[in-house]
């Protein structure tokens, strides 16, 4: 990392080396507007104001504004030249495994701004949100046909409150049956980390499952593993690795023998909506990350959106509120029922999330969701043919699903680290695949293209990344020690800026002392 004597990060060098056939189009540094402005000048002229301090009460400014002097297009074009530095879907591929970053039509974005839903608040008369309410119903109607499931909760914000909500959903089902002294839950060694924190958030003891020689759960393990003590098993599915547990039909019909119930993490469930219905494999309850796969944004504006699904086992445990039915009248259900688990949120979730997803929903059908993950699955597999020769398949042999997984055995010798390969990709214009992650494999790189990218955009990403590979095995480690060097900052202290965070802007003399 190079830092000048203020402890900043300076502007990369110069670099000569030609380009790759990525599109390698970064920006130079962009200084703070502090950095730009002066204390001097203004770039409005404003008369001065004579203001009493007892219409300030007292609280009259004693030090000059602390801003600086900008015209109007000085700043518009400060934020403009940040904004093309933020990379995002809609300026090129997002290769990051186990997340999903599909491309999110903008017919979506234009009917979640409709004044309808985008402009009620949760507290107006039911009568007037009939037509939201109907959406929701809508929502929730085409989520429990997908799954093939009795109930649906709309109300989790994301996925990691999905599975607080589906595990509560369990737990207050055991405290029904008389079964409260179940209290271990089963965790595959590959699973997401909010998974056996979640467990561990409502007081489970959590026991890990291995993964077998080809990356999935085996049957037999989980059968060693059951007891009368446990309460769920929370299996990710296709599994975060990139394979479909082949054995899951045999693992819920196991649980379910021993008493226990069998929670899906639907984080991947853009690889097989339409194609496979949960339910039919066995599972109690499943969150559905609505910004992975119906192609709602991480966060749009607001808060996610992790509908749960439901067993009919479950279904009489689910939180209020939702939506009921009387004849042609719509309602909210907002006093929890016996056997509810409660109430989860304030209010219902995040309406524009809603509509994105179910607007998405009606205007693929089932055959065009069926056919997007059909395409997502055909991506990964064709990024797998295409690299294969180069890069390293831990679980080789098998198709994989939504992502296609690599380790860093082909780098063995090099000097060249994961993360040394994933920096070098910025310097080609690609965000870095997931580094690291699932920990079951060793300097793990997992990559997910989506169904939203076309073969030509696949095919010069492939061309970037077997150059990289083929110039890493080469020993040329000057290029990736040192990446990213086209960047607009050098490789940065990333632990150092983790655990010493500059949170406010300092003038650089303040800096220095």
């Amino acid at each position: 990392m190079s830092m000048n004597a203020q402890g900043r990060p300076t502007a990369p060098a110069p670099e000569t080396r030609p380009a790759a056939s990525g599109p390698a189009a970064l920006l130079p540094a962009e200084p703070l507007l502090f950095e730009i402005g002066d204390h001097d000048h203004s770039g409005v002229d404003l008369p001065d104001v004579e203001i009493s301090d007892d219409r300030l009460g007292g609280l009259r400014r004693k030090a000059p504004l602390d801003l600086p002097g900008l015209t109007e297009p000085e700043a518009m074009r400060h934020y403009v030249r940040l904004s093309r530095r933020n990379y995002s879907i809609d300026s090129g591929m997002y290769p990051l495994g186990s997340c999903t970053m599909k491309h999110n039509p903008r017919l979506n974005e234009k009917m979640a701004r409709l004044p309808g839903f985008a402009d009620i608040h949760p507290l107006q008369p039911v009568s007037t949100v009939q037509g939201a309410l109907m959406a929701m119903e809508q929502l929730s109607h085409w989520l429990m046909e997908l799954t093939n499931t009795a109930a649906v909760a709309l109300s989790p914000k994301a996925g990691a409150h999905g599975e607080l909500c589906g595990m509560m959903a369990i737990k207050a089902a055991h405290e029904a049956r008389g079964q409260g002294h179940r209290r271990i839950v089963l965790v595959p060694e590959s699973a997401h980390g909010t998974n056996p924190a979640t467990a561990a958030f409502l007081g489970y003891a959590v026991r890990s499952i291995d993964a077998n020689e080809n990356g999935t759960v085996d049957v037999a393990a989980v059968k060693a593993a059951l007891s009368d003590d446990v309460a769920a098993i929370m299996l990710t599915n296709p599994n975060t690795c990139g394979l479909f547990e082949s054995q899951i039909i045999e693992i819920a019909a196991a649980v379910h023998e021993a008493g226990a119930y069998f929670y899906c993490d639907g984080a991947n469930f853009n690889a097989i909506m339409g194609v496979v219905r949960p339910g039919d494999l066995g599972i109690d309850a499943m969150h559905i990350n609505l910004h992975k796969t119906f192609s709602t944004p991480h966060g749009g504006g607001g808060p996610g959106s992790g509908p749960v699904v439901l067993s009919e086992a479950l279904a009489p445990h689910a939180p209020v509120p939702f939506v009921t039915r009387d004849g042609d009248s719509l309602g909210l259900a907002e006093h929890a029922g016996e056997g509810s688990l409660g109430r989860l949120t304030a209010f219902h979730g995040q309406m524009g999330m809603y509509i994105r997803a179910l607007t998405y929903m009606l205007s693929h059908g089932a055959d065009g969701l069926a056919q997007a993950a059909r395409d997502a699955v055909l991506n990964a597999n064709y990024l797998k043919a295409r690299l294969d020769d180069l890069f390293t398949v831990p679980f080789d042999g098998q198709p994989v699903m939504h992502e296609v997984l690599f380790d860093d055995s082909f780098l063995k010798g090099s000097g060249i680290s994961t993360l040394d390969f994933a920096k070098a990709m910025i310097d080609e214009g690609y965000h870095p695949m997931t580094m690291y992650f699932p920990l079951v494999v060793q300097g793990a790189m997992l990559i997910e293209p989506t169904e939203s990218e076309s073969l030509q955009t696949l095919d010069a990403f492939v061309e970037t990344m077997r150059e990289l590979a083929e110039d890493a095995k080469a020993g040329n480690v000057g290029r990736f020690a040192q990446a990213p060097m086209r960047a607009p900052l050098r490789r940065l202290d990333e632990t150092r800026a983790a655990r010493q965070p500059r949170l406010k802007y300092q003038p650089l003399a303040a800096a220095a002392e």
